[in-house]
């Protein structure tokens, strides 16, 4: 039986949710739902939906067992605590939340109602993410000493209510703690307003992991290229993922290689070895995010990206703009 799925907010990234709910074959999408109806209809006409600019009628009218919140991070709040009233599940783009206090609130409602809730990362289902995450567990590197995020392009004037640190950095505070399986423990942070009108539009950072792995962030809306690559280096050379190309590439240092991690206790240096260019099959993220939203309703395992999750990644991302108005380390327990 098809699972019955509704979109609420069909701004830039809620219409790609529609789109991918339509191709689903184990998914039905009975509805529509933006402030702006015109934009609702023509979004419900493209995939043969019903279009509303009020999402409580829809949840009445439809009864949809599940919705992708996908509104204004201001409205977050208000639109899942709505949702959760109906029992329907969600899947709340991040950040989960306008603030970590709001995040909590949904979180304790949906377990209140017994609502299933799932933060839209979704950089965590870019499988070049998932290969290097599946390496970094094996050993491939040894000991990790730094991880260097970049994501840089130019201004999204769609984006008015949240700085490029919610915005942007919040992706990589989280796949920084994905892949490594490391709590950030300390974060410092440098951050500039050059054209968005209210809000940061440069951070750069450093943070430090539990497990001694520091972690650089550059992180802008003024670069005139799209930018979205990490790297991790480690005892045993170093890794680059392409999140754009979903490419996953290994820098090998030739003078490690072979070498017993249990056992090695002075790196004897560093030389350049091969150059490696793992396959990986390539699959849309947001399609994959979707499918284990669908396979958790349908009870398949929990959901890939919890309540908590979210809140973690909000909660680091608001202590870097924090940091950055502040200019002052802040540390974590």
């Amino acid at each position: 039986m098809s699972v019955r799925v509704a979109v609420i907010g069909v701004g830039a990234m809620g219409r790609n949710h529609a789109r991918v709910y339509a191709e689903m074959p184990e998914v039905e999408l009975v509805g529509i739902a933006d402030a702006n109806l015109a934009t609702a209809q023509a979004v419900a006409r493209r995939y043969g939906t019903q279009a509303y600019s009020d999402h409580i009628r829809l949840l009445r009218e439809m009864r949809p067992y599940a919705v992708t919140v996908s509104v204004p991070t201001v409205e977050h709040l208000q639109v899942a605590l709505e949702c959760i009233e109906h029992g329907v599940h969600l899947l709340v783009e991040k950040p989960i939340a306008f603030t970590v206090e709001e995040g909590r609130q949904i979180i304790e409602a949906a377990d209140r109602a017994g609502v299933k809730l799932m933060i839209g990362h979704v950089e965590r289902f870019n499988p070049a993410v998932l290969a290097l995450k599946q390496h970094l567990a094996a050993g491939k590197l040894g000991r990790v000493f730094q991880m260097e995020a970049h994501r840089e392009g130019p201004f999204p004037s769609r984006v008015q209510d949240v700085g490029v640190v919610i915005d942007l950095a919040v992706h990589d505070l989280d796949i920084m703690r994905y892949v490594s399986g490391s709590e950030i423990v300390r974060v410092y942070a440098e951050t500039e307003r050059r054209i968005h009108s209210t809000r940061e539009d440069l951070f750069s950072g450093l943070v430090r992991l539990a497990d001694g792995t520091v972690g650089t962030l550059a992180i802008n809306w003024l670069t005139p290229t799209k930018i979205r690559e990490l790297a991790v280096c480690g005892e045993g050379g170093l890794f680059r993922v392409d999140y754009l190309t979903q490419d996953l590439y290994f820098y090998e240092n030739a003078t490690a290689s072979g070498m017993e991690w249990e056992t090695l206790r002075v790196l004897r240096g560093v030389s350049e070895g091969r150059m490696i260019r793992h396959v990986v099959a390539k699959k849309e993220p947001l399609r994959a995010e979707q499918e284990a939203f669908v396979a958790a309703l349908r009870g398949d395992g929990p959901v890939a990206v919890s309540g908590n999750d979210g809140l973690k990644a909000l909660e680091l991302a608001q202590a870097v703009v924090t940091s950055g108005l502040e200019h002052r380390v802040i540390t974590f327990d």
